[in-house]
């Protein structure tokens, strides 16, 4: 058999760093920046008030020592507005959050230390109770980012405060990595399309939905192909139909058809045709195969529903993510006791559905061994790993666990 490791490198060694592609901001989420973000303006690209109140020059403020300071509203300023005047001496203006600040101005008063004006601007006052220093409430001109700055480097994951940034900048499409598009192949006789009917010995095709939000998870573009009879010419036809109709794909994925029973559509249709078939030393998840179809990577999983989301989250999920370069590539993991005792098949890395007690710091086996049982799976937040030379653990022996969606 091979080791999980050695499965790995073959899966990593079929992709190649995506390019770096152009997309708009709503997008961008979830994908990596693919060159610096210079800034091109300033931000703010202009002085503006922090607060709602009246603004004022500080020489028109030395009476406040002895009480209330009036003087005369001379103009309203909202945001947005282009044609605001330079603030004549003795007078005040009153203005909104994010309004420019007008020539001369060079205090905010908050309108609750006024009277809050009387009369309209431009023929009303106001009191001024108090006031703070120069500067206080003002948004300078460049205080956030200064134009030609580096706001974010190569290597950046986007997430909703990057492209807020990006957008306030004025950008409306980002450098990012090409997100990988991946066409997603189901196989057997036996699936049916979940919303109709199930006949004698049929179940609901469940790996191409769990496997799309999977490749979608890692950031990735999952393309579902119905799936197909365990028929070696109707599946070579639908792949290649769906592979065209999709308008090229960066890797084939495909679940079921690969152990070593009599209809491995899969295996049999993609032997000697590029893709490699092997056991890996691991369970669930035994049968594997990687490859490559007419220069397309191929990665064939097996069709149990656990099996197929135990290998996508072993092997396929990491070479996703390092192709298009993402920082993280791993699942966070951690060393925590367990709850009970746990025991492991010799010569097996054990992957065993858990749920994961933050609080107490420990983690619980959760449902059986069994590939099949994808109920224990949908109740699961993490997975613990037991090493191929381990047989048994006993309760508070620690254990690495891997910490899942």
């Amino acid at each position: 058999m091979r080791t999980v490791e050695e499965h790995a490198a073959v899966v990593s060694a079929l992709f190649s760093p995506t390019p770096t592609v152009s997309v708009p901001l709503d997008r961008a989420r979830g994908l990596v920046l693919g060159a610096d973000l210079v800034a091109t303006i300033d931000l703010p690209p202009f002085a503006n008030s922090a607060m709602d109140g009246y603004t004022v020059r500080a020489a028109d403020l030395t009476g406040l020592v002895d009480g209330p300071v009036t003087l005369p509203v001379s103009q309203d300023i909202p945001a947005g507005r282009t044609d605001t005047a330079p603030l004549a001496p003795g007078t005040a203006a009153r203005i909104m959050t994010g309004a420019p600040m007008p020539d001369g101005a060079e205090v905010i008063v908050q309108v609750e230390r006024t009277d809050g004006g009387q009369g309209e601007p431009g023929a009303g006052t106001v009191r001024i109770d108090s006031a703070p220093a120069p500067g206080v409430h003002i948004r300078g001109r460049g205080e956030d980012v200064l134009a030609g700055a580096t706001v974010l480097t190569r290597g950046t994951p986007i997430g909703p405060p990057q492209i807020g940034v990006a957008a306030a900048l004025g950008f409306a499409e980002l450098p990012v990595r090409r997100p990988l598009r991946v066409l997603i192949l189901s196989t057997g006789t036996e699936l049916v399309e979940p919303g109709h009917d199930l006949g004698p010995g049929q179940i609901y095709e469940s790996n191409s939905a769990m496997l799309a939000a999977a490749v979608a998870g890692a950031g990735g573009e999952p393309v579902v192909a119905r799936f197909v009879a365990d028929d070696v010419p109707t599946f070579l036809a639908a792949l290649s139909s769906a592979a065209e109709a999709a308008g090229g794909v960066d890797l084939i994925l495909t679940s079921g058809g690969v152990s070593a029973g009599a209809f491995e559509v899969v295996k049999d249709a993609l032997t000697d045709r590029g893709v490699e078939f092997a056991k890996v030393a691991m369970q669930p998840g035994m049968p594997q195969g990687a490859g490559r179809l007419d220069g397309t990577p191929v990665i064939t999983l097996p069709g149990n529903p656990v099996s197929s989301y135990v290998s996508f989250e072993v092997f396929v999920r990491p070479a996703l993510r390092a192709a298009m370069g993402q920082p993280v590539i791993t699942r966070p993991m951690v060393s925590v006791p367990l709850t009970g005792p746990l025991d492991s098949p010799a010569g097996r890395r054990q992957f065993r559905r858990a749920h994961l007690d933050a609080a107490a710091g420990t983690v619980t086996v959760w449902g059986g061994p069994g590939s099949h049982l994808l109920g224990w799976l949908a109740g699961a937040d993490a997975m613990i790993v037991v090493p191929e030379d381990v047989t048994h653990l006993d309760a508070g022996e620690h254990a690495e666990v891997w910490i899942l969606d």
